[in-house]
């Protein structure tokens, strides 16, 4: 049997964390959870909060560590809730006009994430957002307009030619976690 390790991609509240659980049952691989959250609140942060961009790429590099460890061995098979791809795409939704930027510093940031996708994913599977939205404590907020902006960055992600990995984007309509399964297949 082949390895395989997917990654859920897509914006915050979208459902990537059922779908995984839910792929992992079906498919008899382990769901190995990741938690934004959980880091943000041990470094004295959350997730909703506006942040400099300096402090905005320092805590990201400590979700991306936090994820490599989660993640484990590379060659064992997984399933997990979030990828680089997102940790990505929150660095990039956070710039503005007026947002001062080390591009060196971001640009090996981009590099070490596509890297990371790259040997350790066998395919990504965008979720777009479509589920209703629940508003959960010490979740990020429930802005649908960053949501989307977040969404639009994720699908152009995929689409850069260091990705390597494969990656499919389900439709917005799908929403039943058997028909989004059925779409991942």
């Amino acid at each position: 049997m082949t390895h395989q390790r997917i990654g859920i991609c897509g914006s915050h509240r979208t459902g990537k964390t059922t779908l995984a659980d839910f792929i992992s049952k079906q498919m008899g691989i382990p769901f190995v959870k990741t938690s934004t959250s959980a880091v943000f609140k041990q470094h004295g942060l959350h997730p909703s909060q506006s942040l400099d961009f300096k402090t905005r790429l320092w805590i990201q590099h400590r979700i991306n560590e936090a994820a490599l460890d989660a993640w484990g061995d590379p060659k064992a098979s997984f399933v997990t809730d979030r990828t680089p791809i997102d940790f990505m795409a929150y660095t990039l939704a956070d710039i503005q006009g007026s947002t001062q930027v080390d591009f060196a510093e971001l640009e090996a940031y981009l590099v070490q994430c596509f890297e990371v996708c790259n040997q350790i994913f066998t395919r990504l599977v965008v979720v777009q957002p479509a589920i209703p939205l629940v508003y959960e404590e010490g979740k990020a907020a429930l802005n649908r307009a960053y949501m989307e902006h977040l969404n639009i960055i994720i699908q152009g992600l995929c689409s850069d030619e260091r990705l390597k990995c494969p990656s499919k984007v389900i439709k917005r309509n799908i929403i039943s976690l058997r028909a989004r399964y059925a779409w991942n297949e």
